[in-house]
């Protein structure tokens, strides 16, 4: 029940009517009996410092942040965390005294459904669909398992620099290697992880592959197809690469631990991480 008192959070994206967030964070917020709501801000990136102006004037406790802004509001914030430091990028956000303060859980959400399978990872040399932020989360989650290598996908050769560049002086330097997309074709087929970190495929424009069918015909039966977008559930992406013997994976469990460790900062206590995924699953069908 929202009352005068109830405290507000919720997530800023750019769509945001896709989000399933409002539905697993409330379903954790009613069986807490805690006095929060949860609620969706679609806000345009050229918005983005003004809305969190008017976050401060309304009080808001705390939010998630999604596409397009997690590496954008990171100049916004007083304080990030180290493991936002080292991804570049933000997904969650709380109220310090003095202004706003940001961490990623991205990392430690997409490698929650990677740790349960039995491979061994430091034999396994990613690939990884994409060089935004989602993508910065992938790399170093591949790294905390294990592997050695981790090979990056960028169409833009420009934005592909920039973001080989931005780990220079991290540990993960020797780790990331990166390559242009037409490259993307021949390799496919050497890697037994494949990750799309890029919005391709993701609502409303569902018809959209990251890569070409001709391509996904190169991935090797058994490979790990995870594709981070969580709606639809599975991707046409994802729906091809089953089609062509991988193992798939989708966002939703990514986005139900890294959901459950920012609502713990928030509301500061334990919250029921199966009740979350629960009312995810019944809300996708």
């Amino acid at each position: 029940m929202i009352k005068g008192t109830t405290k507000i959070l919720g997530v800023v994206g750019y769509p945001i009517g896709h989000s399933l967030s409002p539905v697993m964070h409330n379903a954790a917020i009613s069986h807490l009996k805690a006095d929060y709501v949860y609620v969706p801000f679609a806000v345009k990136p050229e918005d983005l410092a003004a809305a969190l102006r008017g976050f401060e004037t309304i009080d808001v406790k705390g939010f998630s942040v999604t596409i397009p802004h997690k590496q954008a509001i990171i100049p916004l914030l007083k304080e990030i965390t180290p493991e936002a430091q080292m991804t570049g990028a933000v997904n969650a956000v709380w109220r310090v005294e003095d202004g706003w303060k940001g961490t990623n859980y991205d990392s430690f959400g997409f490698i929650a459904p990677l740790k349960a399978m039995d491979k061994d990872w430091k034999n396994i040399a990613p690939m990884v669909l994409g060089i935004g932020g989602a993508a910065r989360s992938v790399v170093v989650g591949c790294a905390s398992l294990g592997c050695r290598e981790v090979h990056i996908f960028g169409r833009n050769p420009d934005k592909l620099a920039d973001f080989v560049q931005s780990w220079h002086d991290t540990p993960l330097q020797w780790v990331l290697k990166a390559h242009p997309w037409d490259e993307l074709k021949e390799m496919i087929s050497r890697t037994r992880l494949l990750v799309n970190a890029t919005p391709m495929g993701m609502y409303p424009r569902v018809d959209q592959l990251p890569v070409s069918e001709e391509t996904i015909g190169s991935i090797q039966p058994g490979t790990i197809v995870y594709d981070l977008i969580y709606t639809p559930k599975p991707t046409l992406f994802l729906k091809k690469a089953q089609g062509n013997g991988a193992v798939i994976v989708d966002g939703l469990e990514l986005l139900v631990q890294q959901g459950a460790k920012a609502l713990e900062i928030w509301l500061g206590r334990a919250v029921p991480v199966d009740i979350m995924r629960e009312a995810l699953l019944e809300q996708s069908g």
